[in-house]
């Protein structure tokens, strides 16, 4: 019997019904600029509710839309924001859903990474997070037929992360996506200060990023260790903050979007 994570924050996050959800991201893809011509390998996505961070998102997005008919599986990671795990957390189910349709698992994938001491399948940990969902939209606008490996992250290491990245790498099928956001809750002047220094960091390879500069820090080091020891080139493509998409600028989270392009 096949088991289907329904969707958590449709209605919340993102709007509920197809229709006002494919016009939104339509809208946000069709203002993304289309910064390179090559296909990236990996990108950095935020993950806030689509008003807020939804731009950001698009400006990574559009790196891959001419790229349906050659990525057919996308490794997609985010932080465990309320199930404490050890590790890196499976779902558990054969495919997420959200109002744009059914996304099919990649079983094959997932299973080449069980004797992992660091993967573990636990369902609570993807029933209400919000990190990978928020994704699946955007994937389905761009891609439309793929498969998916999610993860949560939890208490893991960089090289646990790295070793999971490198046995699912594979070749021009497969996009890894990792999914974060940056500061939260600074002043508007502070948080843009703050995720400068955090993107040079990413953008550099430099460092592992901490989780008070990207709640996905974990991952995000996880992406720079693998993008080193694979000699990608990483990509500023987009970076902003809540103060810049919703006005509010007393108290922001940081949105940044990241292209890993291999070296020619």
């Amino acid at each position: 019997m096949n088991t289907i994570r329904p969707a958590a924050v449709a209605g919340a996050f993102y709007p509920a019904d197809s229709i006002s959800l494919s016009a939104m991201v339509g809208a946000f893809l069709e203002l993304a600029p289309k910064q390179m011509e090559v296909i990236p390998k990996a990108l950095i996505v935020p993950h806030a509710g689509y008003v807020y961070s939804g731009p950001i998102a698009a400006s990574a997005y559009a790196q891959v839309l001419d790229a349906s008919n050659k990525i057919k599986r996308v490794v997609l990671l985010g932080p465990s924001h309320r199930v404490a795990v050890d590790g890196l957390a499976l779902p558990g189910a054969d495919a997420f859903a959200t109002p744009l349709g059914v996304v099919p698992i990649d079983m094959e994938a997932v299973n080449t990474l069980r004797h992992l001491p660091q993967i573990k399948e636990i369902p609570a940990a993807h029933r209400m997070e919000h990190s990978l969902e928020v994704q699946l939209p955007f994937l389905q606008t761009v891609l439309r037929d793929f498969k998916l490996v999610p993860l949560a992250v939890g208490d893991a290491t960089t090289d646990e992360v790295a070793e999971v990245l490198d046995l699912l790498w594979g070749g021009e099928e497969t996009l890894i996506l990792i999914s974060s956001d940056l500061s939260h809750y600074l002043p508007y002047k502070s948080a843009c200060e703050t995720d400068q220094m955090t993107a040079n960091a990413i953008v550099e390879l430099r460092r592992p990023i901490n989780l008070h500069e990207a709640c996905g820090g974990i991952p995000v080091s996880g992406l720079i260790k693998a993008a080193r020891d694979r000699g990608l080139q990483p990509r500023l493509l987009d970076l902003r903050n809540s103060g810049d998409t919703a006005g509010d600028k007393s108290r922001v989270v940081g949105y940044g979007a990241f292209g890993f392009y291999a070296a020619h």
